[in-house]
This record gives C-alpha cells, sequence and structure tokens, in this order.
C-alpha cells in the first residue's frame, strides 16, 4: 500500500522529518517491489496496477486501463496497452480484454488480449524486477501486415502532473511543454480524435526519443524511468486533441514472435512518505442542531496520534479551540484508514475550521441557515447555460449564441452512432433518412459537457423540477427569458419564477418531439465526432441554416445550406420513451396551469392521447445504450403516477395498482413515484407498501455501515454522485411519508457527502457551492480549465481495487468530473429537503 514504512529502523529516523527530508534522505534506496493482495505491484509510496481496471465500454477509452501508476496519491499514469497510434483518442481502437491471470508465487501478471477485427491476439507481461516492474509483450503470431507500423507499446502520462517539470531521453533534455505546438505530419486519413471534420488528416510528431526516460528528475513526486529493448517516442497527445496526454511508445517490430518488447518501469519510492490526511466534511457547514461527523482520511501507514480540534474563528482572526470528545477510529476502507470526530454537540452559530496536526480546512459555518441558497448556482447559472436554441447572456459575457437553428435531419437507417444513439431499420417517421424534420429546433438544454439533447435526460430533469415546484414552490426570479426573440438573460428577473421558466423551455422540446414525428425520439446528436467533440460557442457548431442537398458545400441561398451540419434526429420507436416523456408532460400541465394555460393544457392533451394510444398496441421494444428509456414497467408506472396525479381518473389509478407488485419487487428504482402518487390513491395502496418502505429503511441503515460515509459509493466507470443524491431523496420522501420508518439522517448523509463529506478530498462536487468546490470540470467550457457555477460532477471514481480518485487538475475525467443535466436538478431538489428538514428540527 502507498506509503508503507519499510522498516522499523528507517521509520524511528524518518519520525522527525518533514516529508521533503524523508524523500532526500531515503533517494538512495531502492526498494523491492511486491505483488500485494490487492493484485498489483507496491513500493513504499508508488503502485503498478496491470489490468486491475479496463474499458467499460462506453466511450472506450476513459483513462482508466491498462498500465497505472499512482506515485505519491496520485495516479500520474494510465492506459499501458497496445494501442493503434502514437496518441489515440476516445473512440480509436482498444483491445479487447480475454483474460488476467494474477500468479502471487511468481510475483507475475499475465494478461491476454485481442484486436478482433484483426484475428490478432497477444499478452502483457509483468513482474517484479527489484524496485521496478518488466513488462513485456509476448506474440504468438506476429503483427499483421494491416498493423504494421501502427501497433505499439503506450503508456499514458497525465500532463498536469508535468506541467513544469523536465525529462531526460538518453541522457538528452527536456521540458513539458505548457500547451502543445509540436510540428505535424500530413496524412491521408483523418484522425476522429482530431476534431477536424474537413481538410487532410495530421499526426503529432515525436518531442523526443531514446531507450531510456527519466520524467521530472527533479521531483521524487513525479519522477518515473522507463528503459525499453526498443527506441522509446514522447509524444504531445494534445497537439491531435485538448483531452490527449503525453505518451510513451515503442513500436513493435514486425514479423516476429516471442518476447518482441520488454519495458521496464520504475516509479520512485520515498520510503517513510506518507500521504497528507484529509479531513472530510461539508464544505457549506452544518445547522445547529445537525449531526456533525468529520472523517479524517489517513496513509494506513501513519501511525502519529496527532489531535483533531475544531477551532472557531473570531472576528480577530484568532482561533479559538472548542472542546470535543476526541476522534474515535472508524477502520479501514479501501485504501485508507478513518478516524471520525463527532462535534455534533457544537451548536453556537460562528466560522469554523477543522485541524488534524497540521492540516487545516478552509472555514465553515455552523448557522440556522446553512442550506439557504444552496441551490441558487444550479438555477442561476447552470441550466441557464445549458438552455439549447437560446442566445445566453450573463453582463459582459456570451456564454452562446442561438444554438442548433437548423435542427434536425433524419437520422439514416440501422445506423449505430456514437454516444450511444442508434436507428433501426426503419425512422418510424414520415421523414426520409436525411431529410429535416421540422419543428425540433425549440426548447430543452444541453445533456452534460457535450451538446446533444438526451430525451431521457430532457423529462427526467422536467420531472424533477415540477416535484420542487410543488413541494417548496420557490419563486426565485434572476434570468430573463424570452422564447420569441429566443434569448436568455442571466441576472435580470423578469417577473415570472425561473424554475417554471425552466420547466417550460423543456417542456416545449418534449411537445415539438410528439408535434413533428407523433411520438417520443431517442434526441438529437451532432453527426459525427467533429461536431461531438465542439468546445466552444455552441452556435458556431452549425451553420444555423436548414441544409439543403442540392447545393454545394458552403453555398448558402435562399436562407438554406449546402453544409450537411445539422444534427440528427434518432426516432425509432421506443414505448418506454413515451411513456418517459408524457410522465413529464402531464406534471408539465400542473405546474405551468397558471404562467401558461394554454401549453398547459397542449401538455395534458399530448399525454392523455399518447397515453390511450399505447395501451391499444404492443409495445415497442427498441432499445440500444441508454438513450432509448428505462425499463419499460418503470417508465409506464411514472407516467400513471403523473397522469393520476394531474387527473384523479381512475383509470390511471387501476394503472398504477395493477403495476404495483412488478414496482414493488424493485422498489429503491420506483420509490419517489409510489410515494408521491399515495395520495392519489385509497388507503390500502399506502398500507400495502409498508412491507417495502421497511426493506428499504432496513437495507439504507445497513448499506451506510460499509464505509465511514454512510452512503452508496458506486464502482463503475461512472462515478456515483447520481446514487446519492437518489438515495438521499428517496429517504426524504419515505421520511415524510412514514416517518416511523425512515429517519431522516440519510438525507443529511447525502447532502454531505456531495458538499466535500467523501473519500479522495474534502472538496465540494457542486461548483460554486461551499468554500472549496470544483472549479475544474467537464463542461462545454472545459478546455479552459474551469467550470460552470451550480453544476454536479460525477465524484469519486474509484480505481480498482482500491484508489478513491477525483480530478481538480484535469477537466476530462468525463466519469469524475462531467456536469449532467439530471443531478443538476436532483441537487435543487436535495437542497430544498435538507433546508426543509432542518427547519422542522
Amino acid at each position: 500500500m502507498a506509503g508503507k514504512i519499510a522498516c522499523g529502523v528507517l521509520a524511528l529516523l524518518l519520525a522527525g522529518t518533514s516529508n521533503v527530508e524523508a524523500q532526500t534522505v531515503t533517494s538512495r534506496a531502492v526498494p523491492a517491489m511486491s505483488l500485494g493482495a490487492a493484485g498489483y505491484y507496491e513500493v513504499p509510496a508508488a503502485n503498478v496496477l496491470v489490468f486491475s481496471n479496463w474499458y467499460d465500454g462506453l466511450f472506450a477509452d476513459a483513462k482508466i486501463s491498462g498500465v497505472e501508476i499512482i506515485q505519491q496519491g496520485t495516479r500520474i499514469a494510465t492506459n499501458g496497452d497496445i494501442r493503434l497510434s502514437s496518441t489515440p483518442g476516445q473512440w480509436d481502437a482498444t483491445g479487447r480484454l480475454i483474460d488476467r491471470k494474477v500468479d502471487a508465487a511468481t510475483g507475475t501478471i499475465t494478461v491476454t488480449l485481442e484486436y478482433p477485427d484483426h484475428n490478432w491476439r497477444y499478452r502483457i507481461r509483468s513482474e517484479r524486477r527489484g524496485g521496478a516492474v518488466a513488462v513485456t509483450v509476448i506474440l504468438d503470431t506476429p503483427v499483421p501486415a494491416a498493423l504494421a507500423g501502427k501497433a505499439g507499446f503506450n503508456l499514458e502520462f497525465l500532463p498536469t502532473a508535468y506541467f513544469h517539470h523536465s525529462y531526460m531521453a538518453d541522457g538528452r533534455t527536456g521540458t513539458f511543454p505548457l500547451y502543445p505546438a509540436d510540428a505535424m505530419t500530413a496524412t491521408p486519413d483523418r484522425n476522429a480524435a482530431s476534431g477536424r471534420n474537413e481538410g487532410p488528416g495530421a499526426e503529432p510528431t515525436p518531442i523526443a526519443q531514446g531507450n531510456r526516460f527519466v520524467l521530472a528528475p527533479e521531483d521524487p513526486a513525479r519522477r518515473v524511468t522507463i528503459s525499453s529493448t526498443a527506441p522509446v517516442q514522447l509524444f504531445d497527445g494534445r497537439n491531435q486533441a485538448q483531452n490527449g496526454w503525453f505518451v510513451l511508445r515503442s513500436l513493435l517490430p514486425a514479423g516476429r514472435t516471442g518476447t518482441v518488447l520488454e519495458w521496464t518501469i520504475q516509479p520512485n519510492s520515498v520510503p517513510g512518505w506518507l500521504r497528507p490526511p484529509v479531513i472530510a466534511h461539508s464544505q457549506l457547514g452544518y445547522t445547529p442542531n445537525a449531526r456533525k461527523i468529520a472523517t479524517i482520511e489517513l496513509d494506513r501507514s501513519d501511525r502519529r496520534a496527532l489531535p483533531a480540534r475544531l477551532l472557531r474563528i473570531g472576528d480577530d482572526g484568532r482561533m479559538t479551540p472548542v472542546r470535543t470528545p476526541p476522534a474515535k477510529r472508524w477502520g479501514d476502507y479501501l485504501r485508507y484508514s478513518y478516524l471520525q470526530l463527532d462535534f455534533s454537540a457544537v451548536r453556537d452559530p460562528g466560522l469554523y475550521v477543522l485541524e488534524y496536526g497540521p492540516t487545516r480546512t478552509a472555514p465553515f459555518r455552523i448557522a440556522a441557515d446553512a442550506y439557504a441558497g444552496a441551490w441558487h448556482p444550479t438555477l442561476d447559472v447552470y441550466f441557464p447555460v445549458a438552455m439549447d436554441h437560446m442566445f445566453v447572456n450573463e453582463g459582459y459575457r456570451v456564454w452562446h449564441g442561438d444554438a442548433h437553428k437548423d435542427d434536425a435531419r433524419q437520422a439514416p437507417v440501422d445506423h449505430e452512432h456514437i454516444d450511444l444513439y442508434r436507428q433501426g431499420p426503419t425512422t418510424d417517421t414520415r421523414f426520409k433518412p436525411g431529410e429535416h424534420i421540422p419543428g425540433l429546433a425549440i426548447g430543452g438544454w444541453f445533456d452534460a459537457g457535450d451538446f446533444d439533447i438526451r430525451t431521457q435526460s430532457q423529462y427526467q430533469v422536467v420531472r424533477s423540477l415540477v416535484d420542487t415546484w410543488e413541494r417548496w414552490r420557490p419563486t426565485r426570479d434572476t434570468t430573463s427569458v424570452d422564447w420569441t426573440r429566443r434569448r436568455t438573460e442571466m441576472h435580470v428577473p423578469d417577473g415570472t419564477p425561473d424554475l417554471l421558466q425552466q420547466i417550460r423551455h423543456g417542456a416545449l422540446q418534449l411537445i415539438a418531439q410528439f408535434d413533428a414525428v407523433g411520438h417520443a425520439i431517442h434526441g438529437i446528436v451532432e453527426p459525427d465526432v467533429a461536431q461531438y467533440t465542439h468546445l466552444g460557442d455552441a452556435s458556431t457548431k452549425t451553420d444555423g441554416l436548414i441544409y439543403d442537398p442540392s447545393l454545394k458545400i458552403g453555398e448558402e441561398k435562399n436562407g438554406r445550406s449546402g453544409t450537411p451540419d445539422d444534427r440528427w434526429a434518432f426516432t425509432s420507436k421506443a414505448s418506454a420513451l413515451n411513456y418517459g416523456s408524457i410522465a413529464a408532460l402531464a406534471a408539465t400541465s400542473r405546474a405551468l396551469a397558471e404562467m401558461d394555460p394554454a401549453l398547459s393544457k397542449k401538455a395534458l392533451g399530448i399525454a392523455t392521447k399518447i397515453w390511450a394510444e399505447e395501451q391499444g398496441h404492443a409495445p415497442d421494444l427498441f432499445s440500444h445504450g441508454n438513450t432509448t428509456g428505462g425499463p419499460l414497467d418503470s417508465e409506464r408506472f411514472a407516467a400513471a403516477v403523473e397522469l393520476l396525479r394531474t387527473t384523479r381518473d381512475p383509470r390511471y389509478a387501476a394503472a398504477v395498482q395493477s403495476l404495483w407488485p412488478t414496482i414493488e419487487a424493485k422498489f429503491g428504482l420506483h420509490l419517489r413515484d409510489a410515494v408521491a402518487v399515495i395520495p392519489a390513491m385509497p388507503a390500502s395502496y399506502r398500507q400495502g407498501m409498508i412491507p417495502a418502505a421497511r426493506a428499504y429503511a432496513a437495507a439504507t441503515e445497513k448499506g451506510a455501515a460499509a464505509n465511514p460515509f454512510g452512503v452508496p459509493i458506486t464502482t463503475g466507470g461512472w462515478a456515483g454522485s447520481g446514487t446519492v443524491l437518489g438515495t438521499a431523496l428517496n429517504a426524504y420522501l419515505l421520511h415524510k411519508a412514514f416517518p416511523e420508518i425512515m429517519p431522516a439522517e440519510p438525507v443529511f448523509r447525502g447532502i454531505e457527502f456531495l458538499l466535500g463529506h467523501h473519500p479522495g478530498s474534502d472538496i465540494s462536487f457542486v461548483s460554486g457551492v461551499g468554500t472549496v468546490s470544483k472549479e475544474v470540470a467537464y463542461g462545454n467550457n472545459r478546455a479552459d480549465f474551469s467550470f460552470i457555477a451550480g453544476g454536479v460532477v460525477p465524484g469519486v471514481l474509484v480505481i480498482k481495487p482500491d484508489f478513491p480518485e477525483n480530478h481538480e487538475d484535469w477537466p476530462f475525467f468525463w466519469g469524475e468530473n462531467e456536469y449532467v443535466i439530471p443531478e443538476g436538478a436532483m441537487w435543487i431538489e436535495l437542497a430544498h429537503a435538507a433546508q426543509d428538514l432542518a427547519g422542522a428540527k
């Protein structure tokens, strides 16, 4: 494990020294590498993972695969594998994992992979070699002719880890560039990762070459030495795309089998190094009567008994210790050990900091209004910025112009597209492939850090915003929205509650889909990778003119254009999408009844009509990825619930009741709908829910004991803020309906997790909320290493088997840092819920 102390004598020698001094004292020693029980290689302060993680298939390259290096608490290298270009991008081909075998006795890991399109398999074998790991590439058949000169072993290094650092290649020196500016070589084919959709292709040229590289020789935290049996070239992947990394690469020789390449990878080991403690806590603070737990995360080799203290900040800057019980050991979780400091008894309002030894937090409040306004940045900034088909202005700044005025063209049939979109064998519309579908250039939000409209996200957000409106009626008005002029002005009130305006904006896109083609569509997405990767003003993605195939590319005539840049609409019928969309429209009809009676009536008319149609035929079961709705019964139940809440029509009550046995079996997934409809159902419905409610509450408390943070922490390729939000909102709804069964505490555990009480760091995962929050995130402005206030990021990504990670220095980790609109809407709900319950206390 990182930070393991090599021997007792050395530990005593270094006990009184700083980490820098420890590094100086021990720099000559090279401890032997070991293969630990967790299945990765270890020396003090460094780990080498060999295919502990694998591409999750969503976008292939998530920068969590192959050979990886964790050094002094930071994962600095990844994607050590055979790749087919010098700087592969997100959609480039990757090998497919066949098996991974760990031999603890010999300290070896052998991984078999293949490129099935080329009928070619290879093995990557690793073994301990002193303080290093030797990685060999073994071929039973030579590199296929089609891959000769392309297949090579790559290892990618995080650019921000090496900014302001140097390297040596066979003794020749260089420094890592802060910004890419290397020569490029023209190629006949464009790399899909380049973000260019016209002109010739180009590939980066190497910065340096040698058989032995030393990265950051001056910095013990970043020093890595690599020796190879073949020449190694250093590339800057950012020349190809902004999310590229520094890449070390050796080409595989043609015509050979057996061991064709060997690299010796030696991260710098620093015996006695200890990862600085992290004091996880809520960056927003606490209400006076709240439970207040700070969790102190420690290197497992940290045996120091340091004081944990709460300090009150005076107006003169003086820090006054506040009496608290001593911190208690919680135990081990993932790769760290944990203490917990309970300062719940401290109720005096004021400013405070927490301290553990030399580690001190940023200030936070104890105040009755601790949660008041926590949702303002999300509604005031994040959602206006996400508005598609609008010009969005904030003071001196234009966030983006009126985007996608040329929406949208019918997607081609039998086509599997990027971002999990797919069109079936027919269009299921009256439009031919490539034909313009009128009426879609209205409403909706950019789904995430990208600019597509994903229908499933749209209706989730609409329903969430309606729930917020109906429970708490927030009338905050800081945004002016003019749909006639297609213009949004931030920080300018217009007399209408902003929440209702956002509900209307989402509903406009859902209604437009039914008007245009008669059913809900999967979404509207860019026609190619070059547009999809666009970073900048969304209005510059297309020319805003409807495509006319009779015109030449670049030609414009009568408001039409010969440039085929219009987004594509994916339209295969899916009953699940219909049900999800009409659930949102039924909810919309309630929320907009006073603000926009005509639209309210239209929304309900569509919802009731489509429901009736769906009952008259077998369901359309087209399904692909995450763009065609949730499970059919789940979406049907949601539609019945919202229609019943709106109309009180007994037909929908009967549908709710008939679906209940299916819903009860997966109660946690449907809890919010099941509970929300209680007032519209007979008393027997609520009574019948009690066993499921009890079982869910018991499971929630049991799950809370699994880690020191008391929330479900997921381990997939997309981190789990959404799961935490959903679990906390479930707890709120169940607590309100069954306070004798579900306590309120899980709600606060959830919001505190989002606000900094989580593994790996103490940063708030809601940009602009809390003293220290996400300031480098995967929004559509990520190329600027910036953020959008109010956006919620996925959060803690567990790099298997045991490394919790969230980078604040590199925005392009979409699994950790990408804003998505459903989480934004859920955050608005959760912030209201916490304030509600805090007020109740």
